[in-house]
């Protein structure tokens, strides 16, 4: 079970950086690519770069609408179709992934004409309200429950329909959990429906169990010292051993999460594009979070 980071803000030694998110997951022999980064060729030139092959990988899990987890989708698709019909024919999201949202006017979301094109290339879209298991031990979360108000949302993003605008509560994220020997790995684009929710509906959704590692985005940027320390101490609770943090997370975020969930620079790290974290090997971070 390994989980590799294609899209962030950080690079290591090769690849580029950018405000998005994505991941390559592999686990109980399935591989499945989680979230598209921001821009178009992104995470292509990224996979190449470390020197992976994106082409057999069939499914593809968008945490969210925004365009910087789905700016890649209809790219991906179209070059690797050119060796492997299947790949990335099946996209996964939550219900609310196609409301149009704008930032300041601008659009915020895959447009309908990115829509279109993707189906136009022969994918297709499977909405997931419900907890979804894809195979044995890979569960999508659906929709998740937001009982503790941490209220990770973006400030200025607008969601748009007939009636009007209205701030973006971003309803459709969801995250994929892995049920691991060594516990739950959860994976998450921005944590918008809030991290603890997100992490204490894995639990009750898969079994019982402590979460082993959380990668990914955790919309953590903004939050101020009480909303961090609560995080942290969530995370304690729920005996979170491995933090790698990515993309929306904030570098001072990691560094306050680090010190309240009762961690240390090798378990909770902020993530650059090659950094992975795979069960019974921990984290790599790469040299320059090392």
């Amino acid at each position: 079970m390994r989980v590799v980071i294609l899209s962030t803000m950080l690079t290591d030694r090769c690849g580029i950086g950018e405000w998005g998110f994505s991941a390559l997951v592999e686990a109980n022999g399935h591989r499945l690519l989680f979230d598209t980064g921001g821009r178009p060729d992104t995470v292509l030139n990224n996979a190449e770069a470390l020197g992976i092959d994106l082409q057999g990988i069939e499914d593809v899990i968008l945490s969210h609408g925004h365009w910087d987890h789905t700016g890649g989708l209809v790219a991906l698709r179209a070059r690797l179709r050119e060796r492997n019909k299947l790949a990335l024919s099946r996209a996964h999201v939550g219900p609310g992934f196609f409301v149009q949202r704008t930032r300041n006017g601008r659009p915020f979301s895959l447009s309908p004409a990115a829509r279109a094109e993707y189906e136009t290339l022969g994918g297709t879209f499977v909405e997931h309200r419900q907890p979804a298991e894809l195979w044995p031990g890979i569960w999508l979360t659906g929709v998740v429950e937001r009982r503790h108000p941490e209220y990770n949302l973006p400030r200025d993003i607008l969601a748009l329909s007939p009636q009007g605008s209205t701030l973006d509560e971003v309803p459709e994220d969801l995250s994929l959990v892995l049920d691991g020997a060594e516990g739950l790995v959860v994976v998450t684009g921005c944590g918008h429906a809030g991290i603890v929710n997100t992490l204490e509906a894995a639990s009750a959704m898969v079994r019982n169990r402590s979460i082993s590692a959380v990668v990914g985005g955790l919309h953590l940027y903004e939050a101020d010292e009480e909303k961090l320390a609560f995080t942290g101490a969530a995370f304690k609770r729920l005996g979170v051993r491995h933090v790698l943090a990515t993309h929306c997370t904030g570098i001072e975020a990691v560094f306050q999460l680090r010190a309240s969930a009762g961690l240390d620079r090798r378990t909770c790290v902020v993530g650059a594009v090659g950094a992975s974290y795979e069960v019974g090997k921990d984290i790599e971070p790469g040299s320059i979070a090392r």
